[in-house]
């Protein structure tokens, strides 16, 4: 019995690193490296934290999709450009970033930081 515990306790330390773990072939970004690709009209650049925080405060250029709604709304990016996503923090970005992958697009990157590095 006591191994089943330690067992169990592997699993969830191991399914814990694996969902804290950057996604496989996104691209991070600091919010500097952004602000040099910022009018690079061959990128998409969504934001996706709620349409109050969007509106609170947002960067010129990007599209709010709050994160809630990005699976149902995926068919609204280009597959064939790259896709820049910040959040507040890079927590909900990096789920965004997931998301996007599983969906087929090639090039996403994760703004580390979001918003509250931004300056």
């Amino acid at each position: 019995m006591e191994y089943l515990n330690y067992i169990l306790l592997a699993l969830a330390v191991f399914f814990l690193i694996q969902r804290l773990a950057p996604t496989k072939g996104v691209r991070q970004m600091t919010t500097d490296e952004l602000k040099k690709e910022l009018n690079d009209k061959n990128k998409q650049y969504i934001d996706v934290r709620t349409p109050g925080e969007y509106r609170t405060r947002n960067i010129r250029g990007f599209k709010n999709i709050p994160l809630n709604q990005l699976a149902n709304r995926a068919d609204q990016l280009s597959k064939e450009k790259e896709v820049i996503v910040i959040c507040q923090s890079g927590m909900r970005s990096s789920k965004a970033s997931r998301i996007l992958k599983k969906k087929g697009f090639r090039q996403v990157t994760n703004v580390k930081g979001g918003m509250s590095a931004w300056k």
